[in-house]
């Protein structure tokens, strides 16, 4: 038979019976096939030519790159059992601190021992992470005081003439009560003797497992905070895991909250709040309050190595613009470090250098020479001002926010930087500078979006003084200041007249609720007195040192 394109061989016996199907399988064709094929009974023999390949998948694991520098040297000298901190040139230490460790197990009343039940499975009395979700453990918790929350407090005290002390919580995992039964193995050393094979029936949580922190918080209203007022007098409770602040009307009062304490939970006075989270109070003579990090900022120069650098007028050159680097990543694992330790010292009291620190810390994952230069600037701004800190001078006693955005200012940006700030008791209590989630088309668009996110932060603020009976009600609205005019007009208007995305008039519609309920209010103010304007951009030296000064930061040396 033959036809147009091939010549087919009809008394050759059939393919299948040379080329099996796993062999077509495999067989792919590398090469253009030939419009006229004539196929010789001597070439099915050896169907494949040698030149043809098998395709592969082309796909390869590649390491992933730290760096030439990124080295990790594992010193671990820590007993991993019993025996060997026994055994260990530390023994006497060990075991002085493993009774007391037992003593405030066993007087909290922890756990009692009881027969060991049919079919039950224990864990071991070390690893916590033995627990199976949804088996021996239902819900995770780990509550902690916002440092906003913190700050707003203190500014109420320095406002308010509030006695502030602290107190600490021993074991504070072992006071929360289980809903689950739970059986763990006696611990190693202090099996009871004649009745080795019997477990212990847990009655409260224990360090490790993972619904302990949960059973603190039985009210989801009370958060951290928990007060008792009786007219004028009262309490302000603020908790971070095992730190408490105790803020009173009167010493009678703090001292009466501690007895009750005291004799519920095994604690440990520290008297007047001295340092709390690495952050230290200073009482002044004007009743104000004083948040300062100056031994945390020395601490973290020295280990850095810029202890004796030379300092910088401001933060960042306003003059340099950062790009992605495109070459080979420079110490990836020093800058991750440096840039972790500013973030929590710009969150806690230095919102000078949140901008700064917002914008390096885009490019941890590569850093170049240029964003090295940028994070030493910030290390030798730092060394001329680590005396700086946060006064409360207690007036006014009104929340007040600021909010302003800088619309793509950088060829490699695609999004706008949004930034806020509150202010509380002549000081800052909130501030935040981030890139925008969202793109946006406009400077309207981006300013829009900053005051959103600005009014949410309002919002949550203005519950959290509501419910504390010391501050005066009614609360008024907040005042939000803007430098656009035409945003303001905007949220004013009760006309959907803005040409944007769904998300940016969602935005919209999320400020006009705020403002019609009463939560802000909205004003203008020129740039130059825009308190939340250094949360977008670098500036001189003159703008951040008037900003400065406005947020409630100065320089203290009664410390």
């Amino acid at each position: 038979m033959e036809s147009r394109d091939a010549i087919f061989f009809e008394d050759v016996f059939s393919m299948k019976d040379t080329l099996s199907t796993s062999s077509l399988e495999s067989f792919v064709p590398h090469k253009p096939i030939n419009p006229l094929i004539h196929v010789e009974p001597s070439n099915i023999e050896n169907p494949i030519d040698e030149d043809i390949e098998v395709t592969r998948k082309r796909r390869q694991m590649i390491l992933k790159s730290f760096g030439d520098d990124f080295i990790v040297y594992l010193v671990d000298d820590t007993p991993r059992t019993i025996e060997d901190a026994y055994s260990s040139q530390d023994a006497d230490y060990w075991k002085e601190a493993i009774r007391n460790e037992m003593d405030s197990i066993m007087a909290n009343g922890t756990w009692k021992i009881v027969e060991r039940p049919y079919g039950c499975k224990t864990v071991g009395c070390k690893w916590g992470y033995t627990q199976k979700e949804g088996e021996d453990f239902f819900d995770t918790y780990s509550p902690v005081a916002r440092l906003t929350t913190i700050r707003v407090l203190l500014s109420l005290a320095a406002s308010h003439g509030l006695i502030v002390h602290q107190i600490d919580v021993k074991t504070a995992f072992l006071n929360g009560e289980l809903q689950e039964e739970f059986y763990m193995e006696q611990p190693d050393g202090f099996v009871v003797s004649g009745q080795e094979r019997k477990v212990c029936k847990l009655l409260k949580s224990l360090y490790g497992f993972k619904q302990a922190p949960k059973h603190f918080i039985v009210n989801e209203a009370d958060r951290c905070v928990y007060y008792r007022y009786g007219g004028r007098e009262g309490v302000i409770l603020c908790l971070y895991v095992d730190d408490i602040l105790i803020l009173g009307t009167s010493l009678n009062l703090v001292k009466e909250v501690k007895d009750f304490l005291c004799e519920n939970f095994e604690m440990k006075d520290l008297g007047v709040a001295d340092v709390i989270l690495n952050i230290k109070l200073l009482r002044e003579d004007d009743g104000g309050i004083t948040l300062v990090q100056f031994h945390y900022v020395e601490k973290m120069l020295s280990r850095f190595g810029f202890s004796d650098c030379k300092s910088a007028p401001t933060p960042y050159d306003s003059s340099v613009r950062l790009r992605k680097n495109q070459g080979a990543t420079k110490n990836q694992l020093l800058y991750s470090q440096i840039i972790g330790s500013l973030m929590y010292l710009s969150s806690a009291i230095r919102p000078d250098i949140s901008y700064v620190v917002s914008k390096l810390s885009r490019f941890v994952s590569n850093p170049g020479d240029g964003h090295w230069e940028a994070l030493e600037r910030v290390l030798c701004y730092l060394k001329g001002a680590a005396s700086y800190g946060i006064h409360y001078s207690g007036y006014p006693r009104v929340l007040e926010g600021y909010s302003d955005s800088n619309w793509i200012s950088d060829t490699d940006e695609l999004k706008a930087t949004s930034g806020y700030i509150f202010t509380l008791g002549g000081g800052a209590v909130s501030w935040k500078s981030c890139k925008q989630t969202i793109l946006t088309r406009s400077v309207i668009e981006a300013e829009l979006t900053a005051l959103d996110t600005a009014s949410v932060e309002a919002d949550w603020l203005r519950e959290l003084v509501m419910d504390l009976p010391v501050v005066e009600k009614p609360i008024p609205a907040i005042l939000m200041n803007c430098d656009n005019q035409t945003v303001i007009a905007k949220v004013n208007s009760s006309k959907d007249n803005i040409k944007s995305s769904r998300h940016v008039k969602r935005r919209l519609k999320s400020v006009r609720k705020m403002k019609t309920s009463g939560v802000i209010t909205l004003d203008y103010i020129q740039t130059t007195k825009n308190l939340a304007d250094p949360f977008t951009k670098g500036l001189s030296r003159k703008v951040i040192d008037e900003a400065s000064r406005e947020m409630g930061l100065r320089p203290t040396h009664n410390y």
